[in-house]
């Protein structure tokens, strides 16, 4: 698979962990035939993996969901790279589609999950620079895990430092239909809007909880779900701007 690059781009950092250096050098060794990519390190342990992170300073960091240290261990060491390292963006390597593993992944930090067991080699790449670029990788079952648990999921209610609700009643429902899988029509239909009203409403709230897109905005209900179930979440005021990610 060919990959496009930019002039003048710099190759992606990328760090590598697996339950074994094999597995790992596996992984290093393709990534390394793609000039896109320099491979900055690899770990099979989660001591090993945030040292690794900590000094290298990833762009990228490849975790499998499953480390030296145990079953899903990936997932915790994932989860603190995400909260002290939010710069390097985390992709989830998993044996197959499980939907509560999937969940799990994202509820993690990750903005990227890959099936090994499903997939080409060539795909992972894409998926590492699409993850980079700041995008979500999911396949179409994936998504699917994600949109049936949000409809289980209580509704986050958001508010900034000084307690004021970000969404207005209005956003909050249009937000729970973009959730149901609902498109632009038949979300105009529910709320007796015009389609154009629509757009204008989930712009505003892209803006509002800094997301760009229907995706995201799923995964940022998941991600908060925690949140959720004790209080409202709570958004610094310099994440209230209209700039997207």
């Amino acid at each position: 698979m060919r990959l496009p690059r930019q002039p003048g781009m710099k190759p992606i950092r990328v760090t590598v962990a697996d339950a074994t250096a094999m597995a790992c050098g596996l992984v290093a060794s393709g990534l390394k035939k793609h000039s896109l990519f320099e491979v900055v390190g690899f770990a099979a342990s989660t001591d090993e993996l945030f040292r690794l992170v900590e000094h290298a300073k990833p762009d990228v960091a490849l975790i499998s969901a499953t480390l030296l240290d145990g079953p899903f261990s990936g997932l915790a060491v994932a989860s603190q790279i995400r909260d002290k390292y939010p710069e390097t963006r985390l992709i989830v390597l998993i044996d197959s589609s499980e939907p509560d593993l999937v969940l799990h992944v994202f509820r993690a930090g990750a903005t990227g999950v890959f099936a090994r067991s499903e997939s080409q080699f060539g795909l992972l790449c894409k998926c590492v620079l699409c993850v980079h670029r700041g995008q979500i990788w999911a396949n179409a079952e994936q998504l699917r895990f994600l949109i049936d648990a949000l409809r289980e999921t209580p509704f986050v209610r958001v508010v900034d430092n000084d307690g004021a609700n970000l969404l207005t009643p209005r956003e909050e429902d249009l937000v729970r239909l973009v959730a149901d899988g609902l498109g632009n029509r038949d979300i105009a239909r529910q709320l007796n809007l015009s389609e154009h009203t629509v757009k204008n409403y989930i712009f505003r709230i892209f803006e509002k909880l800094g997301v760009s897109n229907r995706v995201e905005l799923v995964l940022y209900a998941l991600t908060n779900r925690r949140e959720a179930e004790t209080g409202p979440m709570r958004i610094p005021k310099k994440q209230t701007s209209t700039s997207s990610r």
